[in-house]
């Protein structure tokens, strides 16, 4: 019978005994496979089963089969709480199959009849499922009210430990708000909770977790590391979980960034007359692209044989840059064309959007580099146009601060591309990334945005900004832009013959030393 070994695992999944709840799930396998629709106790083997799939174990297609057992005609005979725990088994499933509105519409069903649940720890895991799933979608505000009353639920039945690992969730949403320094102790206090136990998973989920914090913050080397720990712990418990390939490609996304870093070194050395860089450079440089691609087909093996489009799609996205970085534009192309249409199946708008602004970076690439003639250019500009609007349209459809900045940044590259050298455009896409960018980014996106800012400020001198507005010709421009753009211009420059101290800028200039420092930090002349 169900209920003489359900309580023994549900203890287990409360303390994280990931190996002993293993043992018990594999001691009544054969049980569980031969169940059958309406046998006492087999919807709460699914719900429970659904659970430690979660954490790793291994029967995902048992659990479908579990789920598919019953017909609507069947359905019709279940108690109200055994039916909610079919539904919530379900929602999990759909969840796993990246069928996310279907998975957000059952968990939503079980959740309108919490109080009939029976069992206030499931009511917990389906806020936290539920919250997952609007995370995925980039639906950050509903996912964060869910993923909380997932973990109030479960500190107030004390079970700390599942409230530990819902909190890495709480974390990253956290973070995903620029809400840094709170991510960062609840991701500590989450740890704290979790780091006797063998669960692995979650604690690979901490590791790669601080390693998007520290990516984020330009800390490339220490980003690194967390990934390469997070790898060693899904590796222990599956070597073709999704959550290791996930890893893989984050740590390929840091090796490549820290790749470009060399390569501008390298560049920089030869534009002074020096033979490009030493032979240290080169060889780092080297290793880092091949490293990279390796993980790359490694990451790629797992999310195909996981058949997980949304892991799929990363993997090409990321390709697609490593070949545009290294001159394959053409590869770098179909890369991000096979991203977009996997993406698009799943109706995924984040890695919708990402794969279009690899597309605009790939057309930017060929109208800068002036590939073809004049009516090629043409048409590789149109595109790139394009491209960057519909990855904005896409990231905009999301709650995905970083995203769309990303997408505004190509936006801007594009308008002041050689082609449109529309620096007006150029400077409405700066100013919203930088809106949309927190303090702290210090990464690839906020070196790209800088990279923009400093062109857009190449291409006009001062004189002539200065000469216009004393003339009244502002363009499309409010007073309060005019301002900001004004400060831009003068507290950079009061600042370097102040001796760069922000209390004497802010006395001389009487404004406040918070607004010394946000220009400052905008024009990248300070963190």
């Amino acid at each position: 019978m169900a209920e003489n070994w359900l309580p023994e695992l549900d203890g287990h999944l409360g303390a994280r005994r990931v190996a002993q709840g293993f043992e018990v799930l594999n001691q009544h396998f054969k049980t569980i496979q031969g169940m059958r629709a309406l046998e006492p106790g087999v919807c709460s083997v699914a719900v429970r089963l659904a659970e430690w799939v979660d954490l790793g174990y291994r029967a995902a297609g048992t659990l479908k089969g579990m789920v598919n057992l019953f017909s609507p005609e069947t359905r019709a005979g279940l108690r109200t709480q055994e039916f909610l725990e079919l539904r919530m088994a379900e929602g999990f499933c759909a969840m796993d199959e990246e069928d996310l509105d279907r998975a957000i519409a059952l968990l939503d069903f079980v959740l309108r009849a919490e109080e009939e649940m029976g069992h206030r720890g499931l009511a917990a895991i389906a806020h936290f499922w539920k919250g997952r799933a609007h995370r995925k979608k980039g639906e950050y505000d509903a996912a964060m009210r869910h993923v909380r009353r997932g973990r109030e639920i479960m500190q107030t039945v004390s079970q700390h430990r599942l409230a530990a690992v819902i909190q890495i969730q709480e974390s990253w949403l956290l973070f995903q708000e620029g809400k840094a320094e709170e991510a960062r102790r609840i991701l500590d206090e989450a740890h704290s909770h979790l780091a006797d136990t063998d669960d692995d998973l979650s604690l690979g989920n901490i590791e790669s977790a601080r390693g998007r914090m520290e990516q984020q913050a330009g800390r490339y080397a220490e980003a690194l590391a967390h990934f390469d720990n997070a790898v060693e712990l899904y590796g222990r418990r599956d070597p073709d979980h999704r959550n290791l390939a996930r890893a893989l490609v984050n740590a390929v996304t840091v090796k490549r960034l820290i790749a470009l870093q060399l390569r501008k070194r390298i560049d920089a050395r030869a534009e002074q007359g020096g033979a490009g860089g030493s032979a240290a450079d080169m060889a780092r440089y080297t290793q880092m692209c091949e490293e990279a691609l390796k993980q790359l087909d490694r990451a790629g093996e797992v999310y195909v044989k996981q058949q997980y489009h949304g892991g799929i799609a990363a993997v090409l996205v990321s390709s697609g840059y490593l070949h545009l970085d290294g001159g394959n534009i053409e590869l770098g192309a179909i890369e991000g064309q096979k991203a977009y249409e996997l993406a698009k199946e799943r109706n995924d708008h984040i890695h919708m959007a990402r794969a279009r602004v690899l597309q605009a970076m790939v057309e930017n690439t060929r109208v800068d580099e002036q590939l073809g003639e004049d009516a090629d250019v043409a048409v590789c500009a149109g595109r790139a146009r394009e491209f960057a609007e519909e990855a904005i349209r896409w990231a905009e459809l999301t709650e995905n601060r970083r995203l769309i900045a990303e997408a505004y940044v190509a936006r801007g590259m594009v308008f002041g591309n050689d082609f449109f050298l529309d620096w007006e455009g150029a400077k409405r896409c700066a100013d919203k990334a930088s809106m949309l960018l927190a303090a702290d980014d210090r990464d690839h996106l906020w070196e790209d945005l800088m990279a923009l800012k400093s062109r857009i400020l190449r291409s006009s001198t001062i004189d002539e900004t200065l000469r216009a507005w004393s003339e009244g010709v502002m363009g499309d421009k409010t007073f309060q832009q005019v301002t900001e753009e004004f400060a831009e211009i003068v507290i950079p420059k009061v600042w370097q013959r102040e001796g760069k101290k922000v209390s004497r800028v802010a006395s001389k200039l009487a404004i406040s030393p918070k607004k010394v420092r946000r220009v400052l930090r905008n024009v990248g002349l300070v963190k």
